[in-house]
């Protein structure tokens, strides 16, 4: 045999294998009419894939109808161009039964706690991946929770409430897909190492992404429109029945919106009325493990709340980075800085939250909301440590009163500025800080204000 033809015979076994290892989901009885339930042939195709050593999953054009879809290990469900998999209602029963907390206190909510009840789900596996130029469509999801005014009550909401949740995974990659209407979390991480969410788009009726207890992650080149909750989060909840930090985290060149639910899709861009919160990149609320070495850079925001960092569950923050943001329209705050003693965990945990090491540089902010502006609050005998505010301009709509009762304290208050009511100054209101660091700050009013610029209270520069 001649080299040239040995080498021909090599490619086409090269390519014989390539192929064996795409698995089309209809070639497992999937319709993609859009009115059959296809999950059970999509979970066919992976159970088949990964018991041939894995490979990718390929969902082509069509509508599929979905209850839940179990993502194993080396495996890449590709969604095709012009395939959509559609979330089945709650009356087809076709979700997975919530898995058992084990009789554990639950101290997050519900949406945090389990999984299994998802579109999308994957536990304790690796190598696992969803990418292509298709759509997740969660109409038949649910975006109500278990809490209850801001309490924990426990328990599954019943029925299929998040798009994607991966829990307890590693080497994660979700690529190039569109979501809408994700119901409670259209992208949720808990416990996860090693991951890349990348130039995925998501137009949603409550979280965009929320990445909790993980490390070593990026969210990059991603499009979040949230108009009744927060697009990117990040989280260290009690959900894996220990405090585990978020650690190791950059989250770059997104832009984040607060439109009305599929306007971002269709092009209208019609901006959502100012509710409790409309988008915004965060840190908080669940806290238990904190936060260490997160990097937050090239970012834009268009008629969302500004950036939020919150440790009141008694985990530590620090090491944060912030470069190079632009805000417009910005709904109740630009920068909120806080920590407070909310502590959702167990009782015997005794140490406070703290926060420290944290830099803020190159943000301009336009037409913000004269409700409050900058605000940096730590506690009594716990101040935040070491903030740098350097090159930030701020525009404030201005209008606002002289505010003459004492701005609450954080103490166990759910960390929300527009529940505190407005700051007593309209630029930056800081107190309980010890080293605060300001270059290059610039404040400007739209139209006048009766409050002052700057309040400093136990303060050290």
């Amino acid at each position: 045999m001649t080299r040239r033809m040995l080498c021909s015979v090599l490619l086409a076994l090269v390519a014989l294998v390539c192929q064996a290892r795409v698995y089309d989901v209809k070639d497992f009885g999937a319709k993609g009419d859009g009115k059959t339930l296809d999950h059970v042939a999509i979970n066919k195709a992976i159970e088949t894939a990964t018991s041939e050593g894995g490979g990718q999953v390929v969902v082509p054009a069509g509508t599929y109808l979905c209850g839940s879809i179990r993502l194993k290990s080396n495996i890449d469900l590709h969604l095709m161009a012009g395939a959509k998999i559609l979330a089945a209602p709650a009356s087809m029963k076709a979700y997975d039964e919530s898995e058992s907390f084990g009789g554990f206190p639950e101290y997050q909510d519900g949406g945090h706690t389990y999984f299994h009840n998802s579109l999308i789900w994957a536990e304790g596996q690796q190598n696992v991946s969803i990418t292509g130029r298709g759509m997740i469509d969660g109409e038949g999801l649910t975006k109500r929770d278990t809490e209850k005014g801001g309490n924990v009550q426990g328990g599954s909401i019943g029925t299929g409430d998040k798009a994607i949740a991966l829990k307890l995974c590693r080497n994660v990659t979700i690529r190039d897909i569109t979501i809408y209407r994700g119901g409670h979390f259209a992208i949720i991480i808990t416990g996860c190492e090693i991951g890349t969410i990348d130039n995925v788009t998501i137009d949603t009726n409550r979280d965009g992404i929320d990445i909790d207890c993980c490390k070593y992650f990026t969210v990059s080149n991603t499009k979040v429109n949230t108009p009744n909750d927060d697009a990117i989060v990040l989280k260290s909840s009690y959900a894996l029945k220990k405090a585990v930090a978020c650690e190791h985290i950059l989250v770059t060149n997104c832009i984040v919106t607060g439109y009305k639910l599929g306007t971002f899709l269709d092009g209208t861009y019609v901006p959502e009325k100012v509710n409790w919160v409309c988008g915004r990149i965060k840190l908080g609320t669940e806290s238990n493990g904190g936060y260490r070495n997160i990097t937050i850079s090239n970012c834009t925001c268009m008629w969302s709340s500004g950036l939020a960092f919150e440790e009141v569950d008694q985990g530590k923050m620090e090491n944060i980075v912030v470069n190079n943001i632009s805000l417009n329209h910005v709904h109740h705050y630009p920068i909120y800085i806080t920590t407070g003693c909310r502590n959702r965990g167990p009782k015997e945990v005794t140490q406070p939250s703290s926060a420290r090491d944290i830099y803020i540089n190159n943000v301009i902010a336009n037409d913000c909301d004269s409700l409050a502006g900058i605000i940096i609050t730590g506690m009594e005998g716990e101040p935040i440590r070491n903030v740098s505010l350097s090159n930030i301009r701020i525009q404030y709509r201005g209008g606002g009163k002289k505010v003459d009762k004492p701005y609450r304290e954080q103490g166990t208050n759910y960390p929300e500025p527009r529940w505190a009511g407005p700051t007593p100054a309209y630029g930056l209101f800081a107190r309980h800080v010890d080293g605060l660091y300001m270059h290059n700050v610039e404040f400007e009013l739209m139209r006048p204000d009766e409050r002052p610029d700057i309040i400093l209270e136990d303060v050290k520069k």
